[in-house]
């Protein structure tokens, strides 16, 4: 484990000693993996969306059980028990409070009253400017290249926009996976950067090992973007099932789809009335169409039957394009060890090139 070599805005607004952040990835990002990224000196965001309160409740006693390092939770803004899962942050003492959609200003406002540090990552400069003017302390964005829900725009092109529009730190994700990377984000005026499909494929991920060893044999060609899994935007690996997903029509895709959504009722503990009001609240924040409403049910139960019970011939596997670079697994410590080494050293040597 080694000290502290970069300080960055983002190491100090949450208290970790290193400006690394491990996403908050549905199914992946437990308790074992964000214990073992906060003991290793990053901020491990704990992913809540797919978990019910109480397994919430349990799952941050856990991560707690495990290290007394800051970490982070990341929540569904639009989710109908949002305020309830803030209460919850602030009883427990989380550190970080991450959002993949803009949280209200109300909720922004009572969880920096109690101390909590506001994130939510954004997807354009204009969201960037709406959160921070509501009081964020930081914003994460993602580019095109990362895994699971994401744009069109590169993060080279989406960062700086960003960091030019607003005047809170910015934590840049989407392509990064070592030292290089966060040197550059460095350069580019970033407080540190996010990854996900570099801290799924480590040691202390607890998807099964088989499936770390499939994503380990895809290149930089083996994950596609597609809309048809849920009616968003979605990059993963191009496995069989996604490319007959891809094939399917409208039709052909719903007695699954319609299968999914009493799977994911039964496995959430949400009431049939729940599931109604958490989709009017995604098609009101993210404009879908109800079709896609009916579609965002395939998400959770496909990525599970992967990421959680190892089935690769049911299951989606969600993942960024830097998966094509990675050839190894590594714990936590040794990965943010390594990249924030190689980051010092690259920072150090740009300094050396001032005349």
């Amino acid at each position: 484990m080694i000290e502290q070599l970069l300080r960055t805005p983002l190491t100090e607004l949450t208290g970790v000693r290193h400006p690394v952040v491990q996403t908050g990835m549905g199914w992946v990002a437990g308790p074992r993996l964000v214990s073992g990224t906060a003991n290793a000196g990053g901020l491990g965001i704990l992913a809540s969306a797919t978990m019910t309160y109480d397994e919430l409740d349990h799952a941050i006693r856990e991560v707690k059980g495990r290290t007394a390092e800051p970490f982070g939770v990341n929540l569904r803004a639009d989710a109908a028990d949002a305020p309830r899962r803030v209460d919850l942050l602030i009883e427990h003492g989380v550190k970080v409070a991450s959002f993949a959609l803009a949280p209200k200003p109300e909720l922004i406002g009572k969880l920096k009253d109690h101390g909590i540090v506001v994130m939510p990552s954004v997807g354009a400069a204009r969201h960037a400017e709406k959160v921070a003017g509501w009081g964020a302390d930081l914003v994460m964005i993602q580019g095109g290249e990362g895994g699971g829900h994401t744009g069109s725009v590169p993060t080279t092109l989406l960062l700086p926009s960003v960091l030019d529009a607003v005047d809170i730190p910015v934590v840049a994700a989407g392509g990064f996976f070592d030292g290089r990377g966060l040197a550059a984000a460095l350069a580019y005026g970033a407080a540190g950067v996010g990854m996900g499909t570099r801290f799924l494929l480590t040691q202390d991920s607890s998807v099964p090992e088989a499936v770390k060893r499939l994503y380990l044999s895809y290149g930089l060609d083996g994950t596609v973007v597609t809309s048809k899994v849920d009616g968003m935007p979605h990059r993963m690996l191009r496995t069989d099932l996604v490319e007959e997903v891809e094939s399917g029509g409208r039709l052909r895709r719903l007695a699954p789809t319609a299968r999914r959504t009493m799977e994911f009722k039964k496995a959430s503990g949400m009431s049939w009335r729940q599931v109604a009001v958490d989709g009017r609240a995604m098609k009101k924040a993210g404009e879908r169409s109800w079709g896609q409403m009916v579609l965002a049910a395939n998400t959770p139960t496909m990525l599970k039957s992967g990421l959680v019970d190892g089935d690769t011939d049911a299951g989606v596997l969600a993942a960024g394009q830097v998966v094509g670079l990675l050839d190894d697994l590594p714990t936590c410590e040794e990965l943010v060890d390594r990249v924030v080494t190689e980051a010092a050293e690259r920072v150090g040597a740009l300094a050396r090139l001032q005349a």
